[in-house]
């Protein structure tokens, strides 16, 4: 099991990513399909990290 602060680690690592890919994508004008399919699995990545980090309180059935 990871703990808290490796998890914050690795989101801000891949929100770095993410960025570096953003602004390459800027740069170059047009962004490539292969470059967007990076960030939209990156953005995928983080929405998972956030879920973990934010893990739901209480029972499912209410």
């Amino acid at each position: 099991m990871r703990t808290a602060d490796q998890i914050k680690r690795k989101y801000n690592e891949l929100a770095a990513r993410k960025k570096q890919l953003e602004e390459a994508a800027n740069a170059g004008g047009e962004a490539s399909a292969a470059g967007q399919a990076a960030i939209a699995r990156l953005e995928e990545q983080m929405l998972l990290l956030e879920w973990v980090l934010n893990e739901p309180v209480g029972s499912y059935h209410g």
